[in-house]
């Protein structure tokens, strides 16, 4: 262990030092920097459906966020062209068809760009969780290894918001996690829905809000 340093930081060092070793592309190393102060990037894709597996990425939005403020002027935007058809069934969800997808970006050049617009910053998203696996499934060819930044899950965020309101007797009640829900609960603009820009943004919006009021108490 590195002297002064306590046994968190020394794990998490000793963390980045394996992932930087194993890491299948050095161009990539700038993910593992300190990450700028009080920024975060905010990212959504859209799908052509929910099978990690068998399901391909068609979208990619990305937002920056400055301290408490939503920087819109500061985003990515990327379609991306998948391999087999977009069924009826998902363009129904997200209005892309075949042709707005079909000249859409390789999904590694896609990658790469995102990665090099989201540099160190953690990332923030809702129900970030399957975005990352979608992403991390393209990723791990290049890389051996998926985004290494830290995760900051919006819903999980509002749970805490809202359980913290409970009183006791009411601890066990169910929390209405949905994105409309959570952003009416905030008084916060909803977008159309679906929509990789307009979700990062809302999800940013949403984390901006929850931050200030998990802070205050």
């Amino acid at each position: 262990m590195i002297k002064g340093m306590s046994p968190v930081r020394w794990l998490a060092y000793l963390k980045r030092e394996w992932l930087l070793y194993h890491l299948g592309d050095e161009r990539f190393r700038f993910m593992w920097d300190a990450p700028p102060e009080n920024e975060w990037v905010a990212l959504d894709c859209e799908t052509t459906g929910l099978n990690v597996r068998s399901d391909e990425i068609i979208s990619i939005a990305a937002v920056r966020i400055l301290g408490n403020r939503v920087m819109a002027s500061e985003r990515l935007e990327l379609l991306v062209r998948p391999e087999r058809r977009v069924s009826a069934e998902s363009v129904r969800v997200h209005h892309l068809r075949e042709q707005d997808v079909a000249q859409g970006m390789e999904p590694e050049a896609a990658l790469i760009q995102l990665m090099h617009f989201i540099g160190s910053r953690p990332l923030v998203g809702y129900y970030l969780e399957f975005d990352l696996a979608m992403i991390d499934k393209v990723l791990f060819p290049l890389l051996g290894m998926g985004l290494p930044q830290r995760r900051n899950e919006v819903s999980a965020m509002y749970y805490d918001y809202k359980f913290r309101q409970l009183p006791q007797h009411q601890q066990d009640r169910r929390i209405d996690l949905r994105f409309a829900t959570l952003m009416n609960d905030l008084d916060l603009p909803l977008r159309e829905a679906h929509d990789a820009l307009n979700d990062a943004i809302m999800a940013a919006l949403a984390f901006v809000k929850l931050r200030q009021l998990l802070a205050a108490g």
